[in-house]
């Protein structure tokens, strides 16, 4: 193996390197160069989850790459990177505030802040799960700011009757203007028609969604194509069962609505491509289409044999013209082998009376002569025996005897 010092004894520079292949420290970003999301989230000095919530609201473009994840143009980052208040301007387009903080730069208490939200005053951007796996709202700080320039009137006095109104109903219209606004920014992030179904599609329960796409392959395409989270970023399992219970509409005049937007997608779909059915290629037999991958493969069989998933069936007899075959003699029959005695079956062996028992034995044994019985020991009637004497009144009169059979205290008393 060749060193550093070998190679400068031998006279060829320490530095020296092919010039045709650039260096480990060297990237070729060209003008049509594309870099992957994590770089441009550091290039743009974004943490993650603000990169991935100003794609989501349209300030960073990005596309697909060849291996299918998301990639983003040189040129793209350039752009942003030369625009006036770099990074300052980017982190406060995607700052977010929760019911504390946007009541504070409101001016106003977190309980009003809650009641204009609830009432649809404010659209959600997002919401997270806390410890005790309750949904938490969060709101752009620029769109709070906003409603304090647009409707100062909302932020005191008493509250209009509107909105009262829909208050007292027990309406909370957070859940649904977060669908609207996460609809809307996915139709915008993707051109493909049957990913804008599926993406409709998500916003009505399974009910409603076979009552309007009653072909179950159509359904099942809606799940394969259907956008989880942006760049394939899985949520938790909490976080997806809140996605499940958040997205379908709850109110008759929404419901209404995502039914007609899914039939005016879905026909521009189908005008597209039909989707893809067991007939199609991808279900194709191994006739019609190439063996699946890793399918076990082997010869071809031979003109005339069946293959390994041919349908056996029965076929016509084949005549000929040669004579038949003689036939074979058969064969003599073979004597019958003797009876086998029959085996006694063994005696169980008995248990010896001395020898020791078992717990089931023990058991029996208690329950005949009674559970819990003390059992006598050895002098127990001669002891029985002194204790009944000892207690055994004399004649004339009752006694008490003492211990070791002296006269208790006060004698004996006799009769007078």
């Amino acid at each position: 193996m060749s060193t550093t010092k070998s190679l400068v004894a031998r006279g060829f520079p320490a530095d020296t390197r092919p010039e045709s292949l650039p260096g480990v420290d060297t990237v070729c970003d060209g003008p049509g160069s594309t870099v992957a999301a994590g770089r441009a989230a550091t290039e743009l000095e974004l943490k993650r989850r603000e990169f991935d919530l100003a794609v989501y609201l349209g300030a960073v473009g990005v596309r697909t790459g060849p291996d299918g994840r998301p990639r983003v143009d040189r040129e793209e980052i350039v752009r942003l990177r030369s625009r006036g208040g770099f990074p300052d301007a980017l982190r406060e387009r995607v700052r977010t505030v929760g019911t504390a903080e946007g009541a504070r730069l409101l001016g106003i208490s977190p309980v009003r802040f809650a009641r204009l939200a609830r009432a649809g005053c404010l659209t959600p951007v997002a919401f997270y799960l806390n410890r005790y796996r309750a949904v938490v709202w969060v709101y752009l700080a620029q769109e709070v700011e906003a409603l304090a320039a647009r409707s100062p009137e909302l932020l005191v006095g008493n509250s209009p009757a509107w909105m009262q109104s829909r208050l007292e109903a027990g309406g909370d219209w957070r859940p649904r203007n977060w669908r609207s606004r996460r609809i809307e920014r996915l139709l915008a992030l993707t051109d493909d028609p049957w990913v804008r179904a599926a993406i409709v599609a998500q916003g009505l329960d399974p009910v409603q969604l076979a009552e309007v796409v009653d072909d179950p392959y159509e359904r099942a395409h809606f799940g394969r194509v259907r956008p989880e989270a942006l760049f394939g970023r899985r949520a938790s399992v909490a976080g997806r069962e809140a996605m499940a219970r958040l997205m379908p509409a709850d109110e008759p005049d929404e419901i209404l609505w995502r039914r007609i937007s899914l039939i005016t997608e879905l026909d521009a779909a189908r005008e597209a491509r039909p989707a893809p059915r067991p007939g199609d290629e991808r279900w194709a037999g191994p006739d019609d289409a190439p063996a699946r991958s890793g399918a076990p493969t082997g010869p071809a069989a031979p003109p005339g044999q069946p293959r390994p998933g041919d349908l056996m069936l029965p076929r016509e007899p084949v005549r000929s013209n040669m004579p038949p075959a003689s036939p074979v003699p058969p064969a003599s029959p073979v004597p019958p082998a003797s009876p086998v005695p029959p085996v006694s079956p063994v005696p169980p062996s008995p248990v010896c009376p001395g020898g020791p028992r078992g717990l089931l034995a023990r058991l029996r044994s208690a329950a005949a002569g009674g559970v819990g019985r003390r059992r006598a020991r050895r002098g127990g009637a001669l002891h029985a025996e002194r204790r009944a004497g000892r207690r055994k009144p004399k004649s004339g009169g009752r006694a008490f005897a003492g211990w070791g059979g002296r006269p208790g205290r006060g004698g004996a008393r006799r009769s007078g």
